[in-house]
């Protein structure tokens, strides 16, 4: 498996999905429309989390509306468009690592600590799922992995079917594709469990450095 910026990316989404999830109360950073689930769980069995489950959606879009107006500013002062905004979710990373180990293991979902450690994870996230449309539109999707596995099992009944010519070239690149961020989703889903079994919220320093090495790969060096 090759580790371009987009599987990485997805490493990264799954760790923290994954890692957020078992941490603050059962809350999704990266597939935020989960929390609709998550809410509905809460409200119903009495326990924490509902705050931070009710203000993801909202944040998380008005991060990414904000993220790509500030986009159109960015070539103006000489700096690259994917590469900056990749830097700044470094940065919200490092504070809502920072956020989540002050907040410690025994917190509560509906403490205020714990709801910025969530929002500030979600905001890093969101800005993620931006520039991963925005800037990455020809590579699978970073984050929501059913969309992939629906066209990879679809692929695979065609090229079992007998496609030929480009078309099967076609099929057998995007499955190729496609099964890579599946993959490295997968593994950073894993990675999060385990690592969160064992350093609970120290867990959270791991994403930040997932998250920085997209920003030395020569993928995200000039403006888009």
């Amino acid at each position: 498996m090759k580790l371009t910026v987009p599987v990485l990316m997805s490493l990264t989404a799954g760790y923290i999905d994954t890692a957020g999830f078992l941490a603050l109360q059962g809350l999704f950073t990266a597939h935020v429309t989960g929390n609709f689930v998550t809410l509905g769980a809460a409200l119903v069995l009495g326990t924490s989390g509902a705050v931070a489950k009710l203000l993801a959606l909202p944040v998380f879009c008005s991060v990414i509306l904000v993220t790509r107006l500030a986009a159109f500013s960015l070539p103006k002062l000489g700096l690259p468009i994917l590469r900056t905004t990749l830097s700044l979710q470094v940065l919200l990373l490092i504070a809502g690592a920072a956020l989540a180990i002050h907040a410690g293991p025994a917190q509560k979902g509906d403490e205020v600590v714990s709801i910025l450690a969530g929002m500030v994870l979600v905001a890093a996230m969101a800005i993620q799922n931006a520039a991963s449309r925005i800037h990455l539109a020809s590579a699978p999707p970073t984050t929501l992995m059913t969309g992939s596995t629906t066209q990879i099992m679809i692929d695979i009944a065609d090229l079992v079917r007998g496609l030929e010519g480009d078309a099967r070239l076609a099929a057998k690149a995007r499955v190729s594709k496609m099964f890579a961020n599946v993959a490295a989703f997968a593994i950073g889903c894993a990675a999060g469990a385990i690592l969160y079994s064992y350093l609970k919220m120290w867990c959270f320093v791991i994403p930040p450095i997932l998250a920085f090495v997209p920003i030395l790969m020569n993928a995200t060096r000039e403006p888009v």
